[in-house]
């Protein structure tokens, strides 16, 4: 068991905002130790959809170029009926006039964590540890500590719990994390096969409508993912048998043979949020703060704002030109852009997937049709489901088929 002091910042976490809110606060000078639970970055594929306000924050950060060379860039989403195909395409490139960049990457998370970490260990500031795992987080009006499982003491100025849906500052600091967990399981297969040539007309990010089987097909660099929604009272050794895993990609499209089948994962969805985001020296983001459905692709994207927005706050506060009530107002900021604006349209998006009237069904479509069909409506749409408007005080959040995001 060791105690290490740092001057100013600890960082729990060296997830993509982790990662990210440590670069804000370090390439200010700042002294910045992260702790990371494993042994190495995580390399599993989790988010893989970047919004444009997430890309113009990577972008100020200088770290952007390298992630869009090893993404993909997405310039429309679709729409779709599973028995009929397309419905509506949406244009991203009617948001130039908002963002200098007018379309979405597709990237897993797992490739830019590593981009985040090279930036941080060229900074004579920054300490990196790995497998320390926070066990324990605790917090006064002026310092915080940090116990990790191995029995060492990190105590700091400050504290940016990112460590996750489990996090252990959330847990153990006494914030309570209220919500809902939905009644499906998602189910996420990975394929490299080409489904351009199986499903004609698709983007590189699609919302199927269904009302047996509503599905999520979108593409990342080296392969597809569907998401299918699952019975929550089935056995998961049931829903992930490899048998049961093909008659399902079957239903999407026959190859006459089983579909090449990277990997699987079965997970439950919930919809929480904290009750604050700080307490004392403790600042939740990201996963520790709020979790929701992944139907719009919003969830690293939000957390990633977060990340930028509270740690800007916070290095206010340090160099003293902010003070506490301002932090206290960003990240009041970022909680309520979680509880009203990424819940109603990730909720909202779970609820059009699966409406089971036809007329409801319809009409719904047709609303869609006339979106794609009119720029202005278009344009305000996507603001919100490309998350611009999330950054945009006082606008408000247009619930209309949020699943697009």
């Amino acid at each position: 068991m060791s105690t290490v002091r740092t001057d100013s910042v600890i960082v729990a976490g060296a997830g993509a905002v982790g990662l990210t809110a440590a670069l804000v606060v370090a390439r200010a000078g700042v002294q910045v130790t992260v702790l990371e639970a494993g042994e190495h970055l995580a390399t599993e594929s989790r988010a893989s959809t970047f919004h444009p306000p997430s890309l113009e924050m990577l972008d100020d950060l200088g770290v952007l170029d390298a992630l869009m060379k090893r993404g993909i860039v997405s310039t429309s989403f679709q729409y779709r009926d599973r028995q009929t195909g397309p419905i509506a395409d949406l244009d991203l490139g009617i948001l130039a006039g908002d963002t200098r960049f007018p379309f979405r990457v597709q990237c897993e998370q797992s490739k830019l964590t590593p981009i985040l970490l090279a930036e941080l260990q060229a900074l004579d500031n920054v300490t990196v540890h790995f497998g320390q795992r926070v066990a324990k987080a605790e917090t006064t009006e002026d310092r915080a500590t940090l116990t990790t499982e191995r029995g060492d003491v990190f105590t700091a100025d400050w504290v940016l719990g990112a460590d996750g849906s489990n996090s252990q500052v959330r847990q153990t600091a006494g914030f309570t994390f209220e919500g809902m967990t939905y009644p499906e399981r998602f189910l996420v297969a990975s394929t490299t096969e080409d489904l351009e040539g199986v499903l004609p007309g698709i983007a590189a990010v699609n919302y199927v409508f269904d009302p047996t089987e509503w599905l999520v097909v979108l593409r990342t660099p080296e392969h597809w993912r569907i998401l299918f929604p699952t019975d929550q009272d089935t056995p998961d050794e049931v829903e992930i048998d490899p048998a049961r895993i093909q008659a399902r990609l079957t239903g999407v499209a026959d190859l006459g043979r089983p579909w090449d089948v990277l990997h699987t994962t079965l997970y439950r969805v919930h919809q929480r949020v904290a009750d604050t985001f700080r307490k004392d020296r403790l600042i939740l983001m990201g996963d520790a703060a709020h979790i929701n459905n992944p139907l719009g692709g919003m969830g690293m994207n939000s957390g990633l704002h977060d990340a930028v927005v509270e740690a800007r706050a916070l290095l206010a506060v340090l160099d003293g030109t902010g003070s506490l009530d301002e932090l206290d107002v960003a990240c009041e900021g970022r909680r309520q852009v979680a509880l009203s604006y990424v819940k109603a349209i990730t909720h909202d998006n779970w609820e059009r997937l699966r409406q089971t009237d036809p007329e409801a069904q319809k009409a719904y479509h047709d609303e869609l049709r006339a979106l794609a069909a009119d720029p202005d409506r278009m344009r305000n749409h996507l603001l919100n489901t490309s998350m611009i408007n999330s950054l945009r005080l006082g606008k408000p959040v247009a619930v209309l088929g949020g699943a697009g995001a």
